[in-house]
């Protein structure tokens, strides 16, 4: 086959636009506030329902169910239970929503205040972290790992042992895996079978599991020998053959990061760089270093600056918060943009070489 310049020139440049497109892969909401100076989202469902907590007009922190298509006036306040602040941490895909505000809460969706305390399993103080769709929930209380029970009846259970040890659940799968931290380092939880398997490090002597989907993979955070704090995707069967997720950049600003969502795709969400200089990032779960700072995937004529990641759905919608263009802190939803435009331009370069054969 013989190619002509001219020809050849036409399907270079239509097989470059789309790679020059797809520096924009993420279209940004601001999800707003409840009146105040500063909002946070924690999580969303499938249904694209998104949860955190955000100032009110008086400056206290209360649970909030945004808005996704970011009309800040139809943001909910979820209000709180029995004292003046809150907030959500998770939202699943039955619309339940869990969070805390002293003790742990199931929040009432509709904001008409019908909250319901979980309680606590030991100590005076709870925190629900997750809740599965299985409507199982899994957080802490008194220190300890522990699953509440979603009724409120009070039949919570101590995860962790009875000892003076500290523990955590961050996360519970569909297939109740419970996942957390244990005496310091990333654990699984196994009430089933009266076991706590301890998922290891980096080489540094402490770690945390922070969120597990339903292909049993987990991702947190682990020290490394050099005594920074590394997103990770761990082993865990306990054999210690985790992956160091690595950071975005090799500056002294961006050696340290952390991951906080996984979904079921095996997509990972978190934050790297040192206090003040954090970005939110996408991992590279290969732990080839391929990761990608989210700022470079919006049109950064916008003016944000996304700080972290907190969560991502299964069909690759990421919320957390950053810097909005006025200078506030806020909420944000980043929806994938869809790309036929793309397909259609890769198709004609194909056809092109196709006719010259």
């Amino acid at each position: 086959m013989k190619i002509q310049t001219t020809q050849l020139m036409v399907i270079v440049f239509i097989l470059c636009i789309p790679i020059l497109r797809a520096e924009i892969l993420y279209d940004i909401i601001d999800l707003g506030t409840l009146g105040g100076s500063h909002s946070e989202a924690y999580s969303i469902n499938n249904q694209r329902q998104v949860v955190g907590w955000s100032y009110t007009i008086a400056g206290l922190s209360h649970a909030t169910l945004f808005d996704s298509s970011g009309q800040q006036q139809n943001n909910i306040d979820l209000g709180t239970y029995g004292v003046t602040e809150s907030k959500a941490y998770s939202i699943n895909d039955l619309g339940n929503i869990v969070g805390s505000g002293s003790r742990a809460i199931l929040f009432d969706s509709t904001g008409a205040g019908n909250n319901i305390s979980l309680g606590v399993s030991v100590g005076t103080q709870s925190y629900a972290l997750s809740i599965n769709n299985h409507n199982r929930i899994v957080g802490w209380s008194g220190y300890k790992a522990t699953e509440f029970d979603f009724s409120g009846t009070g039949n919570n259970i101590n995860l962790g042992t009875t000892d003076s040890t500290v523990s955590y659940s961050y996360s519970m799968n569909d297939n109740g895996q419970i996942v957390g931290q244990r005496t310091g380092y990333a654990a699984i939880f196994d009430y089933d079978n009266g076991s706590i398997i301890s998922l290891g490090d980096l080489g540094g002597g402490q770690s945390c599991a922070y969120s597990n989907n339903n292909n049993n993979q987990v991702a947190g955070y682990a020290w490394t020998a050099t005594g920074k704090t590394h997103a990770t995707l761990f082993d865990m069967t306990g054999g210690n053959n985790n992956i160091d997720l690595g950071t975005v950049g090799t500056s002294a600003n961006d050696n340290e990061s952390m991951a906080f969502s996984i979904n079921n795709m095996g997509q990972i969400v978190g934050r790297s760089g040192v206090y003040g200089f954090r970005r939110a990032a996408l991992f590279d779960a290969s732990g080839n270093g391929n990761n990608i700072d989210l700022n470079t995937l919006i049109d950064n004529s916008l003016g944000w600056n996304l700080i972290e990641a907190r969560d991502i759905n299964d069909n690759g919608w990421i919320v957390g918060y950053g810097i909005n263009p006025n200078g506030e802190h806020h909420a944000y939803l980043l929806t994938p943009i869809p790309e036929p435009t793309t397909f259609s331009l890769l198709t004609v370069g194909v056809l092109l070489l196709r006719r010259k054969k």
